[in-house]
């Protein structure tokens, strides 16, 4: 391929981005995955990343472009749309086709072809471990890919954000505190997004973050009255019965499920959960899917000790842990969920800031101490 990038960061990002998708490929082929789609060459990353980069700074009719590509051929897509002739990959081309698949879940297809990299069509389906760029806004870029044989979230790879790279740090996941929500997060060998309550606490991780109103998301113990101690009573909005229509979804087994149907019904569940934490206070849900409260205040425990202090990673490549007093960490929110961590210590909090800024709360026994997940990279 003879394209020649003029964004450095695709230039620079390109080859960690490669050696993720080498492995990963590696992995599904011993694990005897099939239909697999086709490795990027390092040339294919760049030339990709650098088209969309550009295309992403244009505005049509006073819009900027949102768009999805995904590297395959239309053989290895479900039910393509195909073009008749194939469009050379260009920004103006991007620019123009951005209004036709900004919506959720459409790819615009990519492959190359005598050296060249060419537009196909568009598609919804896209084969396992495909990888994926999408622009989430001007300048700001994420590479990303299915799943093995999986639903949901998709696994990010590296964001781009004009001159700032962010590779994620997969061996984030293998660190002994780490919570089992960011490590379904990391995990790309997690075979689908959909099959147990820690990956649906990511689906509702990532649809907070999209709701834009900021929130808070309790996560504590089923069978325990202990978290009620850290609420200011009496509560906003309890919720009795406890709404467990989600915990009811999940319980179904294999064979009761029409899995597109009870996919469509998994996925309104957590829109309308996440929907109420948008509501000033606190969501309160517990391990098993049961949602007890909304718009709770977060208070100071019994044992009256206020939190000083708490450590802060984000799981990229070159992060290093720091501590600093959680009213450092942002607003009252973030401050009050790091106080709920440390006063519930079999709890975590999820927290999204209005600038879509996500973090995971959780208790640290390793380094006795609250630690605060920076995961928004994981959630775009």
């Amino acid at each position: 391929m003879t394209y020649r990038s003029t964004y450095q960061a695709a230039s620079t990002a390109a080859p960690a981005i490669g050696s993720h998708f080498t492995k990963l490929l590696a992995t599904a082929v011993r694990q005897g995955e099939t239909d697999l789609a086709p490795e990027p060459s390092l040339k294919v990353i760049e030339a990709i990343i650098d088209v969309t980069f550009w295309a992403s700074l244009r505005r049509e009719e006073g819009r900027s472009p949102k768009i999805s590509l995904a590297y395959l051929p239309p053989l290895l897509a479900g039910q393509p749309l195909v073009f008749e002739e194939w469009i050379l990959l260009t920004p103006y081309v991007l620019t123009k086709l951005a209004p036709a698949v900004e919506r959720s879940g459409i790819h615009l297809g990519v492959w190359d072809e005598d050296g060249e990299l060419y537009v196909w069509g568009t598609t919804r389906a896209i084969a396992d471990c495909c990888f994926v760029l999408e622009v989430i806004e001007p300048g700001l870029l994420v590479v990303k890919h299915r799943r093995i044989k999986g639903f949901g979230k998709f696994i990010n790879v590296a964001v781009l954000k004009g001159d700032e790279i962010k590779i994620i740090d997969e061996h984030s996941k293998s660190l002994p505190d780490c919570p089992a929500m960011l490590s379904s997060l990391l995990d790309y060998n997690s075979p689908t997004g959909w099959n147990d309550s820690v990956n649906v606490f990511v689906q509702l991780a990532a649809s907070m973050r999209a709701h834009g109103h900021g929130g808070s998301l309790l996560v504590v113990p089923s069978g325990s009255d202990q978290w009620r101690d850290s609420i200011i009573h009496p509560m906003t909005y309890p919720v009795t019965p406890a709404f467990d229509e989600l915990k009811i979804l999940m319980e179904l087994e294999i064979i009761e499920r029409n899995i597109t149907l009870w996919q469509d019904e998994v996925n309104r569940t957590v829109e309308s959960i996440a929907g109420l934490t948008a509501v000033d206070g606190a969501t309160i849900i517990t391990d098993k899917l049961e949602v007890m409260a909304f718009g709770a205040k977060i208070g100071l425990s019994s044992n009256g000790i206020p939190v000083e202090q708490m450590m802060v990673t984000e799981p990229v490549i070159g992060n290093t842990a720091i501590t600093i007093h959680p009213a450092q960490n942002g607003g009252t929110r973030h401050l009050s969920a790091a106080q709920f961590v440390f006063d519930q210590r079999d709890a975590i909090a999820l927290v999204s800031s209005q600038d879509g800024r996500f973090t995971i709360f959780s208790w640290s026994p390793c380094e006795g101490i609250v630690h605060a997940h920076y995961v928004d990279a994981l959630l775009l």
